[in-house]
């Protein structure tokens, strides 16, 4: 069963985001990082619900991650899509809701849900909530969308949508709700593959997250996805070899090191000890890398 999600959020945060056009993702953050956000599947519709007195829908967008991490990684993925103008001010805001003074020194965990394809509604077009929303919820709360007035929410906004011309609600319109396969943004491509390989370098098992990137197996220049299964989490140094073609990933999934770093730089004796090792790959099968990508970077990019 479909369902939908209205979370309550600051209008400050709807305010910023509203006048930057052309946004991929947003990151509709908690100040909390305790527990993760499993109220809907990825694909289903999050709306964005300002606190009162302004109780109204004002947006919204595909639900396509959630996470909990350091607020210092948060602004490095989505830096303004956070919705504020520096990460001073990010951290001045977690704060208040935290109820604590800002100590540079502590990085905040927060929660984080990775919005896709967002939408912001002008003022006119702000929706009441639900009849049977109650006051009293901080937060939000699920529907589900066979619900009569859950239906009637979800034309509502896919007639607004309609001009707009928002590719992944328009099979939708009008019509059964679905669930709709986000595009991710770069953003939320880093978090999902960071959390995929369960923030693990892919090759080395180095879990320091400040060295630890996102990279495209294919780049995303040359026609690779933000698909987790276009990435791999690889340590900083591993991921600038691979990038520029002294290593690669076989088929097999074993971490290759051409003979070429050795012939360039006359060393390199740390990574031929890895190589042929086998690479950590995601636990879900579904997210492990996609041979195609890994024959493209073994063709076009791996210097043999």
């Amino acid at each position: 069963m479909v369902k939908l999600y209205i979370g309550v959020t600051d209008y400050d945060w709807f305010r910023y985001l509203e006048a930057r056009p052309n946004l991929s993702e947003v990151n509709f953050w908690q100040p909390g990082g305790r527990t993760n956000f499993r109220a809907i599947a990825p694909g289903e519709l999050f709306l964005f619900k300002l606190r009162a007195p302004r109780s109204y829908i004002v947006g919204g967008g595909i639900f396509a991650h959630s996470s909990i991490l350091p607020v210092s990684l948060a602004w490095e993925a989505f830096g303004e899509s956070n919705g504020a103008p520096s990460l001073d001010v990010l951290r001045q805001r977690i704060g208040q809701h935290r109820r604590n003074t800002d100590d540079l020194k502590y990085d905040y965990q927060i929660g984080c849900r990775i919005i896709a394809e967002p939408f912001f509604f002008p003022e006119s077009e702000w929706m009441p909530v639900p009849q049977s929303w109650a006051p009293n919820i901080v937060s939000g709360r699920t529907y589900e969308a066979s619900d009569l007035e859950v239906r009637h929410l979800w034309n509502s906004i896919a007639e607004r949508l309609e001009y707009r011309r928002a590719p992944s609600f328009s099979e939708s319109r009008y019509g059964e709700p679905t669930l709709i396969r986000p595009r991710l943004g770069q953003g939320s491509f880093r978090i999902a593959v960071t959390d995929a390989y369960r923030r693990h370098c892919a090759v080395t098992g180095e879990k320091t997250l400040p060295i630890l990137d996102a990279a495209h197996i294919r780049p995303y220049a040359d026609g690779g996805p933000h698909d987790i299964r276009n990435g791999l989490l690889l340590r900083t140094d591993v991921h600038r070899l691979f990038d520029l073609g002294y290593v690669t990933v076989d088929n097999a999934y074993r971490f290759v090191v051409g003979k070429r770093l050795k012939e360039d730089f006359e060393n390199g004796k740390h990574y031929y000890a890895m190589h042929g090792e086998q690479v950590n790959v995601p636990n879900n099968p579904l997210q492990h890398p996609d041979l195609g990508s890994l024959r493209w970077h073994q063709d076009k990019r791996f210097l043999g």
